[in-house]
């Protein structure tokens, strides 16, 4: 038992450590990339994508090989700027499933075939079900970041003259300039305070910052929960869980495989070796494929990162996706293969 404890405590470690690390450095550069782009022509262009957007969302995923802790942060980030739900939804089903690090593990295991029918079920589905949802009320179950008026302020505090004038208030809308603005009063010409004096040199890296950190702070305690679900998920033998119910070549295996693989948290490295020696003992491929798409796509710790974002009706959505691409992929890889 302590020993089965010292495993779990180290894989809370472990887990915890790289996505506090993770989440971050995705959060400051997901404030920095809000702060320093133009967000009118962002999105602009993002809006422009329509009916394609969540192809755009899916096609995004591919080069990001994303865990649940980094891609929740961008994900944040492209509602914040404006983009579509479908995009967000597609891009959080394709950036576990569709990106090019799991297809390149499958590919060296099991072949280019399996690598190809499994890249096509997993993308195509992230694009269905993304636009789905983007025609649905889900596009309203997101959580939005609430900055606080006072830190993300960057404009300039209307101060008094010297001679009791107070500075008119369209002077509030000042920007920082090289030259100070004056303020003709009754007595004499008056220099008015600079927006130095009141404000950092630099409010774009400023309103960064200050998006990084709200976006961490929304963030951070999800991720504990996720990284002690690992841990108690580290307790259990997986090789050993998944032989014993999904060991067999019968097709109700795969119903059970795309669920089972919820609760299991079969990291990819992990999964594949695994997999590949079950099939070995008779596991049919399409079992094997399920577990992998189900525990990738929607494995305990990654919805609760994803709840730091969505509500509940949007989560429900995100598990039926997965599952659904997991069955339907489970049945593809059991009849043709």
């Amino acid at each position: 038992m302590n020993e089965k404890l010292t495993l779990a405590l180290n894989e809370f470690i472990h887990v915890g450590v790289a996505l506090v690390l993770i989440i971050a450095l995705v959060s400051v550069l997901t404030g920095v990339i809000r702060a320093f782009i133009p967000q009118d022509k962002l999105q602009k262009r993002l809006s422009k994508t329509g009916k394609y957007s969540g192809l755009m969302g899916a096609l995004l995923g591919i080069p990001t090989p994303f865990c649940s802790a980094s891609m929740v942060p961008v994900s944040m980030g492209m509602v914040e700027m404006g983009a579509p739900f479908s995009m967000v939804f597609s891009f959080l089903l394709s950036a576990p499933l569709a990106n090019f690090v799991v297809v390149g593990f499958i590919l060296g295991v099991f072949g280019w075939k399996v690598a190809l029918v499994y890249f096509l079920v997993v993308f195509i589905g992230s694009v269905l079900m993304g636009t789905l949802a983007g025609k649905t009320s889900l596009k309203n179950e997101v959580k939005r970041i609430q900055l606080n008026s006072k830190e993300s302020s960057t404009k300039c505090t209307p101060q008094p003259t010297s001679c009791g004038a107070n500075v008119p208030k369209d002077l509030d809308q000042l920007k920082c300039a090289s030259v100070e603005p004056t303020i003709e009063s009754g007595c004499s010409a008056v220099a008015t305070p600079s927006c130095g004096q009141t404000i950092e040199s630099n409010p774009r890296l400023k309103e960064a910052l200050t998006f990084a950190w709200a976006l961490f702070k929304r963030i951070f305690p999800y991720v504990l929960v996720g990284a002690l679900i690992s841990a108690v998920s580290a307790i259990f033998v997986p090789d050993t869980w998944v032989q014993k119910h999904l060991g067999s070549d019968s097709p109700l295996a795969i119903p059970i495989a795309a669920t089972i693989g919820i609760p299991l948290y079969l990291r990819i490295e992990m999964a594949i070796p695994i997999l590949k020696a079950l099939i070995v003992k008779g596991m049919s491929m399409g079992a094997a494929m399920a577990l992998i798409i189900g525990g990738t796509g929607a494995s305990l710790p990654e919805i609760a990162i994803i709840s730091s974002m969505l509500k509940p009706k949007a989560i429900a959505a995100f598990i039926v996706s997965v599952l659904t691409m997991a069955m339907v992929g489970g049945f593809i890889f059991y009849f043709f293969f």
